[in-house]
């Protein structure tokens, strides 16, 4: 029996990289998976749109819908769950991936950059967790998972790599402090209820179309890049067990729970110490 037979899940920001390889690996465990980005065609420069990455999930026997939001826009994403729901019934799954950096020095970023990314990467993943515990609770069951980040702690001197990369992600760094807080809090405080809620972040850089702008660091120290694939099956652990309240690592929870690392597809067993397919021999 498939571990996610019967679920539903929403995933934001799944029209690519992270959030896709979730949908993707949760739709081969048996879920039915609403995909959620900002538009259904292409945007900008980067590659895969979210009509693309539902249509991909199809054609490999999976149930997946798309619904566009700009999860910026607070009248749009006010009834998010109730619109996801129409597709495959209410939502078991809630997994908030979508989220944005400004890189920017901490001396110099501003009110209006801080805002920003704190109303996306914060308050966005708690209005939609707050929209999908009702049904939760009715139905004495439900699975909470917000996508956090290593650069919500400060790295160690001397910096693996420039020190300006260290700095300038700190905003960023500090939502994601602030979703870890929140989470952790919520988590304890609906347990109750069966709902599990933790965070999960990628030990190391996952080099997503969404990533360019680390990807020379990657090349430069290999030892610090995971494949997505490491990121999917730790979501898919936390999204079908017991595990409450936890901030947790990609690479720790697999480990520590003796997990194989499997393709997106779930057809093959890819082991846990892989670099991702674009960081060839050469980096």
């Amino acid at each position: 029996m498939k571990s996610l037979a019967g679920k539903t899940a929403l995933i934001s920001g799944a029209s690519r990289g992270i959030g896709l390889a979730i949908a993707r690996r949760f739709a081969a465990e048996g879920a039915s998976v609403v995909l959620c980005a900002s538009r259904l065609g292409a945007h900008g420069k980067l590659q895969g749109t979210l009509q693309e990455a539902a249509a991909l999930i199809q054609a490999q026997h999976g149930k997946a819908a798309a619904i566009a939001c700009d999860l910026r826009d607070t009248e749009a994403r006010a009834d998010l769950l109730a619109q996801a729901a129409q597709f495959f019934g209410p939502i078991d799954i809630l997994v908030n991936n979508a989220a944005a950096a400004d890189m920017t020095l901490p001396s110099a970023v501003t009110t209006a950059q801080r805002n920003f990314m704190y109303d996306l990467n914060v308050n966005v993943p708690i209005e939609l967790a707050q929209q999908a515990m009702p049904s939760m609770r009715e139905r004495g069951a439900g699975w909470i998972l917000n996508i956090s980040s290593h650069s919500c702690e400060q790295p160690i001197v001397p910096y693996r790599d420039s020190p300006i990369a260290a700095h300038v992600i700190t905003a960023y760094g500090a939502t994601k402090a602030a979703l870890n807080r929140y989470s952790s809090g919520l988590a304890h405080e609906v347990a109750e209820h069966g709902i599990y809620v933790n965070t999960l972040a990628p030990e190391n850089i996952v080099l997503t179309s969404g990533a360019e702008y680390v990807r020379d660091i990657a090349r430069r120290n290999p030892d610090m890049a995971e494949p997505v694939e490491m990121m999917a099956e730790a979501a898919l652990a936390l999204c079908s067990g017991s595990i409450l309240g936890r901030i947790c690592y990609s690479r720790q929870l697999v480990h520590s729970m003796g997990i194989s690392v499997k393709s997106l597809d779930g057809q093959t067993i890819l082991g846990s110490a892989l670099l991702p397919a674009d960081l060839d021999a050469s980096v």
